[in-house]
């Protein structure tokens, strides 16, 4: 069974820092990369970073620049580190990884969320928090 479990989250200040891991298993291939998405209430689903097996990264307009992602693959694991972070940060965040061989992250850029589900396996989320 896949699993995906995110940790990391939690409240801080504006301006502080958080680090989230996402750890996968019962994967029966390899992913071709592995990201994060957040969703915030109210708020538009947003794809923010994602992270190929070959080290390739992306992230959005709005986290370019105080967020890093990152990988160990012995540890099968996926970090993300929050710098800066800002109230509009606050939001659920979620590991996710294409479902098989034949999809990529960076495929699904134009999707909402609720249609990139239908490619994707996401884990339960974990929440941030930043307030002023």
């Amino acid at each position: 069974e896949v699993q995906m479990v995110e940790s990391g989250g939690g409240s801080v200040q504006a301006g502080g820092s958080l680090r989230l891991s996402c750890t996968l298993s019962g994967f029966t291939y390899d992913p071709f990369d592995i990201g994060w998405y957040r969703q915030a209430p109210g708020n538009e689903c947003e794809m923010v970073s994602h992270i190929s097996r070959d080290g390739e990264t992306y992230y959005s307009d709005s986290v370019k620049g105080r967020f890093t992602i990152s990988q160990d693959g012995a540890k099968k694991t996926v970090y993300m580190q929050m710098n800066s972070l800002k109230p509009e940060d606050t939001a659920v965040y979620f590991c996710a990884a294409p479902r098989g061989i034949l999809f990529k992250l960076s495929m699904l850029h134009e999707m909402t969320c609720e249609e990139s589900r239908t490619y994707t396996y996401w884990g339960q989320g974990t929440q941030v928090t930043v307030s002023e």
